[in-house]
């Protein structure tokens, strides 16, 4: 690990929120999202404080106890750091998370309207632009300079589509800032930009480009978001070194990974809530178990998948009663009604097939949706396929923290927009997310494969997962501000060169 540093984490949702429990104590709980399971090490190793919305009733009032400003907390480890929590007005966060945020910048960047239809670029849209994402950037920004004014040498790591307004709103209050932003979706196109109207994409470009260093899982994103920046703003790219200048500054485009942390998942193989859903799993499971495990977002290819598999179960009727369908779904985003649309669409194709193929004693599709982290590791163990058809996604960790605890020796079938494809294609099969007889066969083929090549792919897959984890990704980002900073502090003024 490097050397000790003062960072200030800034992202939408916080390592902890509050609540209170059955006696009225307040209580903190562990944040929710891969994010905050990314950076907790961060925690343990800088001196970090860490800048997040207020959730919560109970979040805005710890956040007015401490009239705004950060506090003390502790991390489950033991480790100090400092949270600080921006309330924002219920209606401007309202616009931000549920009208910009996830229903336009997250169908935009995985690609999900069907354009002839979706979406409108209505008057909603622009309110919710200018009363809602902007003021709580705004928000996130004053924040960020009050504790620059507090720590000036720290470096800012902003993360994610929430905040893509926030570095240019602190760049021009602390020019000499060292901001880095890390996009953990994919970046589209150009053409895919051109969606929103001119003042809002090049808004979003611009904001960024205010970063010094900007990291996205793979290449492909990079190569994306450095085509954008030239077609979007006209801004100088250079891609052998993969900076763009734009507006007199020079920003560091990378690359990197999230990888995930192999002790976690080592020491969960025998956690007895797991091993107490693995037994469940396996008293009911047939010979074979193909398994998915998603949020109930439609950029996760669900429907699609029920539909592979019941061609697949048309194709090979000598299967039938031998295989089931696992799929493990935690509902995402209710209140966005493209997402509570999508899980009844998931829960009707379910039904659907279930009516046509389904015996007694047998049933094809076993549709689970619950949070339920231990259920979803158990069948981890369990699968002989795990079907990853992802129409787009920015990385995908259940591609790699799957594999890593499977006793099955099952195989990947990876869609390939994933991010991870990237880095795990070689070893999966690799299928076209909108291909539904390209995945059927590719079911068909996972659990027919010979027993020395399943070995093989997953023996490899878990050496590059185990490789690549999540100490190496943080250590990758903080040399990126190093870099960054030693140029800085030779004089160079990251202005154009």
């Amino acid at each position: 690990m490097s050397a000790r540093r003062k960072l200030i984490v800034v992202a939408n949702r916080g390592p902890v929120s509050y609540a209170r429990d059955a006696a009225g104590e307040r209580i903190a709980k562990r944040g929710g999202g891969g994010l905050v399971t990314a950076l907790r090490s961060l925690v343990a190793h800088h001196d970090v404080t860490w800048i997040a919305s207020a959730m919560n009733d109970e979040d805005r009032e710890v956040a007015e106890e401490h009239g705004g400003d950060a506090f003390d907390e502790t991390s489950r480890e033991g480790s100090p750091y400092r949270m600080r929590l921006v309330a924002h007005e219920a209606s401007a966060y309202d616009w931000y998370y549920n009208v910009v945020a996830n229903p336009t910048l997250w169908f935009l960047q995985h690609y999900m309207w069907g354009l002839p239809y979706a979406p409108d670029v209505d008057l909603g849209l622009h309110n919710a632009w200018f009363n809602g994402y902007l003021p709580v950037n705004e928000g996130f920004a004053r924040a960020t300079v009050a504790e620059l004014d507090r720590e000036p040498d720290a470096a800012v790591f902003f993360h994610d589509y929430h905040l893509y307004l926030a570095p240019k709103l602190v760049r021009e209050e602390r020019p000499d800032a060292l901001l880095a932003h890390f996009v953990h979706i994919p970046w589209p196109e150009t053409d895919y930009w051109h969606v929103l109207p001119e003042h809002l994409r090049r808004a979003v470009h611009e904001g960024v480009l205010a970063n010094d260093v900007l990291g996205f899982h793979t290449e492909r994103w990079k190569r994306n978001f450095l085509r954008a920046c030239e077609d979007i703003l006209g801004a100088d790219v250079d891609y052998d070194d993969s900076t763009v200048v734009h507006d007199g500054r020079r920003t560091q485009v990378t690359s990197h990974p999230l990888g995930i942390e192999p002790g976690e998942f080592d020491d969960l193989r025998a956690d007895p809530a797991v091993l107490e859903q693995e037994q469940a799993i396996v008293e009911r499971r047939p010979e074979f178990l193909v398994l998915r495990v998603d949020r109930t977002d439609p950029s996760k290819n669900v429907v699609r998948g029920f539909r592979a598999f019941a061609l697949f179960l048309d194709m090979h009727p000598e299967l039938h009663g031998r295989v089931t369908l696992l799929a493990l779904l935690d509902p995402s985003r209710q209140d966005v009604p493209e997402y509570s649309e999508y899980l009844a669409a998931i829960q009707r194709e379910a039904r659907t097939v279930n009516d046509r193929f389904q015996s007694e004693g047998w049933t094809p599709i076993d549709l689970q949706i619950a949070d339920n982290f231990a259920q979803a590791v158990a069948a981890y163990k369990q699968y002989d396929a795990l079907l990853v058809n992802a129409v787009f996604d920015g990385l995908n960790l259940v591609s790699k923290e799957a594999p890593l605890v499977n006793e099955r020796n099952g195989v990947l079938i990876l869609s390939e927009n994933t991010g991870s494809h990237e880095e795990l294609g070689d070893w999966a099969l690799t299928v076209n997310p909108f291909d539904i007889y390209g995945q059927a066969q590719a079911i068909h083929e996972a659990l027919a494969m010979d027993p020395d090549e399943k070995r093989r792919r997953l023996e490899q897959t878990r050496a590059s997962v185990r490789e690549h984890d999540l100490a190496a990704w943080i250590a990758a980002q903080l040399a990126d501000l190093d870099r960054v900073g030693v140029a800085f502090a030779h004089g160079d003024d990251r202005g154009s060169h």
